[in-house]
């Protein structure tokens, strides 16, 4: 049986899987990014990980996801993770292991994911947006990825929506993913705590203890506090979206990751928004789709995509 090894490199988590031809996660495993203090020591703690579930397997190559990740095989400033300079993750990782190694932008690996296992199999145009620990995307024009001279293209999550307030941290003022992203919601609930005087399970609980799924958890108990924080976000998601139509006009935006996780939740606030805002010769031609994927392997998956795409 073919296989290959997806690896998704997450501001908080760093996912590391064995995947079929065929889609399907044989193995995997994970850590905890920001457990290791330096470049180096992450890397030694990426090979152990890769060997724990490869063993003996002869597999055809890796294929990794990373925030900000170039054509020349390193990661450039990246705004979620600790290390800041230019990283030369392929050139480190091929001096411990003896495989073709395949790096590209987080959201460009769902993008290629979606094309090979997901909902955009017979698209030819679509956005795939990735709402991590920041906003990721990646976009397919005509069949192509579009990844610009040094693969830097479509980073849509440092696109200023209003020039004021929030920083990304990039230090973009204004950028869309410190509104929309796991970190942007929570953001976002303090703000809510502070403007509303609604009783809520958030007044107990501080920033570094706020997690996503418990927003939409207290969001299915009826929790105020965490239904204004979607409909916020989901208003700046969908607004956003239809300003993205007008450069590429996709045939559908699939939202992918962890606060695309909750649902109606996000999706409602944001359909609403979106089919408002847009153009209208575009209106009711572009869907807003979930990641076709199976949730939790997503991201491993895209990644792994990487390899059939260059084998």
């Amino acid at each position: 049986m073919k296989t290959a090894v997806g690896i998704d490199i997450g501001g908080t988590i760093t996912k590391i899987g064995l995947v079929s031809e065929e889609g399907v996660c044989i193995k995997k495993t994970s850590f905890r990014t920001k457990e290791e203090t330096t470049f180096s020591s992450y890397i030694n703690k990426l090979v152990g990980s890769i060997n724990t579930i490869t063993n003996d397997e002869k597999i055809l190559g890796i294929g990794i996801g990373a925030p900000n990740a170039s054509k020349s095989g390193t990661i450039e400033t990246p705004a979620n993770l600790k290390w800041r300079g230019k990283l030369n993750l392929v050139k480190d990782l091929r001096k411990k292991l003896n495989y073709n190694i395949h790096l590209s932008n987080d959201a460009n690996c769902a993008a290629v994911g979606e094309m090979q296992y997901g909902n955009a199999k017979n698209l030819n145009d679509f956005i795939v947006i990735t709402l991590g620990t920041g906003l990721g995307s990646g976009i397919v024009s005509n069949g192509m990825l579009v990844e610009g001279s040094d693969g830097f293209a479509a980073e849509l999550g440092h696109f200023s929506i209003n020039n004021k307030s929030r920083y990304t941290g990039l230090g973009v003022k204004g950028g869309l993913e410190a509104y929309v992203s796991a970190t942007g919601i929570k953001r976002t609930i303090m703000y809510m705590l502070s403007k509303y005087m609604y009783e809520s399970v958030f007044r107990s609980i501080s920033f570094n203890d706020l997690h996503g799924e418990e927003i939409t958890k207290a969001a299915n108990d009826g929790d105020k506090i965490a239904i204004k924080a979607y409909e916020y976000t989901g208003k700046i998601l969908g607004e956003s979206l239809a300003n993205f139509v007008t450069f590429s006009q996709p045939e559908a935006i699939i939202l992918t990751g962890g606060l695309a996780h909750s649902g109606k939740w996000i999706l409602n606030p944001t359909k609403k928004a979106f089919e408002k805002k847009l153009l209208p010769f575009y209106k009711n031609k572009v869907k807003i789709l979930l990641s076709g994927l199976e949730d939790k392997d997503s991201a491993i998956l895209g990644s792994a995509a990487l390899v059939w795409k260059n084998t």
